[in-house]
């Protein structure tokens, strides 16, 4: 299991998505107040915003709360101003770790990360340690059985996706970030339901996991996932399906 695109599917199978929804709806209306006073509040002009709110729909995040953040970020209501902000560094067993943060304070935010990096077994790292190992894609998930893989594969590549594989219960269609907003605008249009679509960040090489340091990894992973600041965290681990049955059998 790669660190990009398997995070989701641990979390699913450890049960932990549904218990931490206030935190998404958090980190989502963080996203849509940064996006509307960076790009402005109209999502037709704005496909930072206008990705942050069909993301935000998919949570089932009310409309008068997407509203309020908008209007937060144009400056129409008085809000937080969040700072965009990138952390790097390793954990457990080497593996790389990029996290996106947005903060009101980033002198508490940064110390918090140390902290939780260094009790894991980890270190937080220059800008640039590891920066370089992930690569900024537009990653798009269906379920197989919305599609066939042939005829998802057509839509998708003539639409300027870059690739399509099977993953599990799911096809997931990586996009240069340039080409995210038509490739997603060409699967709405036909009617494909889609999992998720964002940026995200792939790793271009992995690090083999074993269960002791992948155990504390997940662990980590869950920590900075859960940080109040911590928008995104990716890591370039690898661990076998045989591996990750024996953590889950044994926490």
């Amino acid at each position: 299991m790669s660190g990009h695109s398997k995070w989701a599917s641990i979390k699913h199978k450890k049960g932990a998505a549904d218990a931490k929804r206030g935190k998404i709806f958090t980190k989502l209306i963080k996203e849509i107040t940064v996006a509307a006073r960076i790009g402005g509040g109209d999502p037709d002009g704005n496909p930072r915003l206008r990705t942050a709110i069909l993301i935000a729909k998919s949570k089932n995040m009310p409309v008068d709360n997407i509203t309020r953040a908008i209007k937060k970020g144009t400056g129409e209501l008085e809000g937080t101003h969040y700072e965009e902000h990138t952390y790097e560094g390793y954990g457990p067993g080497g593996a790389a770790i990029f996290l996106e943060a947005m903060t009101d304070n980033k002198n508490r935010t940064v110390s918090e990360i140390r902290a939780a990096l260094s009790k894991a077994g980890g270190n937080l790292g220059e800008n640039g340690c590891v920066g370089w190992m992930f690569e900024q894609k537009g990653l798009i998930t269906v379920k197989t059985e919305a599609k066939t893989e042939d005829e998802l594969m057509e839509l998708a590549i003539d639409a300027g996706a870059d690739d399509l594989k099977t993953v599990d219960d799911q096809y997931e269609i990586t996009t240069a970030v340039e080409s995210f907003e038509e490739v997603r605008k060409a699967l709405e249009d036909a009617g494909v339901p889609m999992e998720t679509a964002e940026i995200t960040r792939i790793p271009q090489n992995t690090v083999s996991i074993d269960e002791k340091k992948g155990k504390a990894l997940l662990k980590l992973m869950d920590i900075l996932e859960d940080h109040d600041d911590i928008q995104k965290a990716y890591s370039n681990f690898d661990i076998s399906d045989d591996v990750m049955a024996a953590i889950l059998e044994n926490s």
